[in-house]
């Protein structure tokens, strides 16, 4: 016990009962294994004697056996060293390979050579097939005794396989590709394994037929839901990393229509196929669905506009401001301020960018856009050259309930922001916008035009040399008596480009429909739909993000760019459709409610108004509103009311000026609105088209 403790003490570790009995065992297989290799070098070539006499003792000439049994002492001595020399006695033979074969051979050609000219030079000359025979009977069988431990256990294995076909998940492997062959490979191999691939889908007719690892390869796409239903299968495993968007998606409208549980090899492994396993293949999400390829952007040019350069993100904590942070934070900015008024989500996404950059300089600043004197000290502070406003109140309903919030926060926080922006030489102001801006129904979408019309009205006023008349807009600070007043002017010359990006919704964003879905889908239902017929843009939040920061580049100030959100999406096939992806059946398995249009909901939203028309850029993805001409210093008095207004909390004021101030503004009321006009039922005609183009056949 005491020698234990000691060794323990000096830093050794104690052996342990166990340990002993694993070195005793395997000291125990190497003298096994060296004494049947003692006992085939002395047999083997005797054997082969044997062999040449036709198995006759007697007839074998004694010369020779006298001439073998001088050699045997030596070669048998002379084999022990050349495999330990070759390390056959420290491989583990379980996990024999062709490295282990390798060595045996080169040892064995070793020992042929030295038993053919020792036993010629010192004794005797033999018969060729003594030679010949000695050789491939010691080979084969020092061969073999190695490698039946690992053949044993590959026979067990195989048993054990079928045992546990039974109860093992019946899979469906579409793509027999490198991927598909590596992730098979790794299934079979893998002990933690519970899936068995049973067929394997292909579109390339050369391998309709054919097996893969023992595996058939049954049909092209086409043959999906009979094959599913013939193998029996329970899980579809799509392997083809290279596909594009509109493939998979293809494909996977396809597997939907299956009750199997879907998993998707993420396109990142097309050029990582060496590191492909069983693990890799990840849920299949609704983006996959959506059929959009991978956006594409000019690096070079976005790199060039954000390096070496402040850049300052309000609403830094919510969905589109940190994807904007967590980009911005690759390109090597000078310096990164991130500007909430949620310390939580800030202090997290500080965090996380911390520990991926840690040589970014990171500011994280807690502060409100309404709070002008705040906005101020940092702005005065830090100089930032990009600023891009992304915080806003977005819920539509809460808005309707709040209006004068909507107001406060939305377009008076914009202007204050803006204001700071314009006198502290910050040279580009993005402001984040909204397709529920155009025609809003809802104050929130109304309160959003406000602020691209705040965003033209600096960018007209900057051009026209009449900064001074923006002061118009008493916001900028509040004294204790509650009397507003304006901040100290700074005597500058204004040359800030103000912008906006127009874009629909984005996947996954906090509190957006997707989330609320797959929440309500894992608690069993209902599926909460306010319409049967509402339709919406969607588009990934990285996506709209790296669109943001490539418009950034793009711009000369004024203009509206709008982003090209693809097609439009039914609410209640998006909500089937993940239905569907958690494997199970939508109004079966999962009811869908139909709950009403919300308060200042609309079916639809559009991306342009009609006054507006538009212009290419060169990413196809992003294109500029021609701008709605409007009396700046009407809209500016008109600010002024709605600022009294929403600071005097008077609600129907708020409502009724608004009207006044957002020509294309019509409310919706508590029930939302039904109408379904000319762009609708072009989005409709949209959708018909493309679920026919991708309607599986037989479906």
């Amino acid at each position: 016990m005491s020698k234990k403790k000691s060794k323990a003490a000096n830093g050794q570790i104690p052996e342990t009962p166990q340990t002993g009995r694993k070195i005793e065992h395997w000291h125990i297989v190497n003298i096994l294994l060296a004494l049947f290799d003692l006992a085939v070098a002395a047999g083997a070539y005797f054997m082969a004697l044997w062999i040449r006499y036709d198995f006759q003792f007697c007839d074998i000439a004694p010369q020779y056996v006298t001439a073998w049994l001088k050699f045997v002492p030596i070669y048998a001595v002379a084999t022990i060293v050349v495999f330990w020399l070759f390390r056959l006695y420290q491989s583990i033979w379980r996990f024999a390979s062709f490295v282990e074969a390798e060595r045996i051979i080169y040892a064995s050609l070793i020992l042929t050579a030295f038993h053919a000219a020792g036993i010629t030079l010192l004794f005797e000359r033999m018969p060729i097939t003594y030679y010949i025979g000695g050789a491939a009977i010691q080979f084969i069988l020092v061969l073999g005794i190695r490698f039946s431990y690992r053949f044993v256990l590959l026979e067990r294995k195989k048993k054990a396989q079928v045992l546990q076909r039974a109860t093992a998940n019946r899979v469906m492997l579409i793509g027999a590709g490198s991927a598909g062959q590596m992730i098979l490979r790794d299934l079979h191999n893998a002990k933690e394994s519970h899936d068995l691939v049973c067929c394997i889908i292909d579109d390339n007719r050369n391998k309709w037929g054919r097996f893969m690892d023992g595996v058939p390869i049954v049909g092209g796409r086409e043959d999906i839901l009979l094959n599913v239903e013939k193998y029996r299968i329970e899980k579809i495993y799509l392997a083809i990393p290279s596909a594009t968007a509109e493939e998979r998606r293809d494909i996977l409208d396809i597997c939907k229509e299956t009750s199997c549980d879907l998993k998707n090899l993420p396109a990142v492994y097309s050029s990582m196929s060496d590191n492909v396993t069983a693990k890799s293949m990840k849920e299949v999400d609704v983006e996959d669905l959506l059929g959009r390829d991978a956006v594409k952007v000019n690096t070079d040019e976005i790199y060039d506009f954000i390096a070496g350069r402040v850049v300052l993100v309000t609403g830094g904590g919510g969905s589109i401001g940190s994807e904007l942070c967590r980009q911005i934070a690759k390109l090597n900015p000078k310096k990164l301020i991130v500007f909430d008024i949620y310390e939580n989500n800030a202090h997290t996404l500080g965090l996380e960018l911390k520990d991926a950059y840690p040589d970014l300089d990171l500011e994280v600043l807690i502060g409100s856009v309404r709070d002008s004197r705040r906005l101020n000290q940092v702005f005065s502070k830090y100089r930032p050259d990009i600023v891009y406003h992304a915080a806003a109140h977005k819920h539509v309903p809460l808005m309707e309930d709040s209006p004068c919030e909507s107001i406060k926060n939305n377009a008076i926080g914009t202007y204050k922001t803006a204001f700071a922006a314009m006198m502290n030489g910050c040279k580009r102001f993005v402001l984040i916008s909204t397709d529920k801006a155009v025609n809003p129904t809802n104050i929130m979408g109304a309160s959003k035009r406000l602020c691209e019309m705040i965003i033209q009205s600096f960018d007209k006023k900057i051009r026209e040399g009449k900064v001074d008349e923006l002061c118009l807009l008493r916001v900028h600070r509040e004294t204790a008596e509650n009397n507003l007043l304006d901040l100290p002017r700074i005597n500058v010359a204004p040359a800030t480009d103000f912008v906006a990006v127009r874009f629909g919704n984005v996947l996954g964003s906090n509190g957006s429909v997707v989330p609320r879905f797959k929440e309500q889908i894992a608690k069993g239902g209902p599926v909460t739909v306010t319409h049967p017929d509402i339709i919406r843009y969607f588009m990934t939040i990285p996506e709209a993000a790296s669109l943001v920061l490539q418009a950034g580049t793009y711009a000369d100030g004024g203009e509206i760019f709008v982003l090209d959100m693809g097609s439009p999406v039914k609410i209640d096939t998006l909500a089937r459709n993940l239905i569907r992806l958690s494997g199970l059946r939508p109004d079966v398995d999962i009811k869908i409610s139909y709950t009403g249009l919300r308060p200042g909901e609309k079916l639809y939203e559009e991306k342009l108004m009609s006054e507006e028309g538009l212009r290419t850029t060169p990413n196809h993805l992003i294109h500029i509103g021609s701008p709605i001409p409007f009396d700046t210093d009407v809209f500016l008095k008109q600010l002024q009311k709605l600022m009294t207004a929403a600071y005097d909390g008077h609600e129907d004021t708020i409502r009724r000026l608004v009207a006044e101030v957002v020509p294309t503004y019509h409310p919706a009321g508590k029930h939302g609105s039904e109408d379904k006009g000319e762009a609708y039922q072009q989005q409709m005609n949209t959708i018909r088209k493309k679920n026919k183009e991708n309607a599986p056949a037989g479906v």
